[in-house]
């Protein structure tokens, strides 16, 4: 997948990912949809693989995911300082709060977490439509960003997550197979 260097480019490589993973969660059979890993993930490297027990926790870190990117280019635009993770967190510890999140979301079902996975993702869409390219490509176009590019947030959020997500899905498909 190539990097994203414009805005359309974003906005598609977000929208076809986000397809791509639709398309294979429609490809389940639909009695599977709620059923529980069973592939091996002793190989697998990441906290993430004994974390997510089934699609919907999968689908639900997307979402909280975006929810973090919605929240805080928000917030900053209205000109409240805030931080991309939650209070509380930082890169070295943010694992913590994606327990948080898995937490959060046990009683909640993969019908509504698809739900709620479609409408973060057309909001993340609509915000970056909104944004400039220079706004979401220029170091130090937003002093909150730090270092980065806006658009290093966005694709982590979408495409890169998407991706991340399709992977699961593909082991788990496979693994019906067997």
């Amino acid at each position: 997948m190539a990097k994203p260097t414009t805005k359309t480019d974003l906005i598609q490589t977000g929208n076809d990912s986000f397809q791509k993973l639709i398309d294979l969660l429609d490809s389940l059979p639909a009695d599977q949809l709620e059923g529980t890993f069973t592939f091996d993930v002793s190989k697998e490297k990441g906290a993430h693989w004994e974390r997510d027990k089934n699609l919907r926790d999968v689908l639900v870190h997307l979402y909280e995911w975006h929810q973090l990117l919605i929240d805080w280019v928000n917030a900053n635009l209205a000109g409240e300082e805030k931080q991309f993770l939650k209070e509380g967190y930082n890169w070295k510890t943010y694992g913590g709060m994606n327990i948080e999140f898995w937490e959060k979301h046990q009683d909640t079902s993969y019908e509504d977490a698809l739900t709620l996975l479609k409408e973060s993702h057309a909001t993340v869409i609509k915000l970056a439509e909104q944004l400039s390219n220079d706004e979401l490509f220029s170091k130090g176009a937003f002093t909150w960003v730090g270092g980065s590019t806006l658009c290093s947030y966005f694709v982590s959020a979408t495409s890169s997550h998407y991706e991340w997500a399709l992977k699961k899905t593909r082991k788990f498909k496979k693994s019906l197979k067997s």
